[in-house]
């Protein structure tokens, strides 16, 4: 499977994806440490990607999502944004409304 496929193939299989830095128990940066935090605020599950433990697949979600940094959220295989899309959606409550209506809280 080459690294896109394994990207969609996380994407499809998970409700929630976030690509980041290090893992949600063990963040790496505190960008990614952020949005795994409101993630864990809202209970929502959520498949935490280390990219730091594949380099093409750190380059590849780049390339995938046409987005230059990490970290990436995904919801129902939409691509949301980065960590100040995701902070910004969830001080506006924007964030909670999108789990809701997904029916993942």
């Amino acid at each position: 499977m080459n690294v896109e496929e394994n990207i969609k193939n996380l994407i499809e299989k998970n409700d929630v994806c976030l690509f980041m830095k290090g893992t949600p128990e063990n963040p790496q940066c505190g960008f990614s440490m952020a949005v795994s935090n409101v993630l864990k605020h809202l209970n929502v599950k959520f498949l935490g990607v280390n990219v730091l433990e594949d380099q093409n697949l750190r380059q590849g979600i780049k390339d995938f999502s046409d987005w230059p940094t990490i970290p990436q959220l995904y919801i129902k295989g939409k691509f949301i944004g980065g960590c100040d899309i995701v902070k910004e959606m969830f001080e506006k409550g924007e964030l909670k409304k999108v789990f809701e209506e997904k029916k993942l809280i």
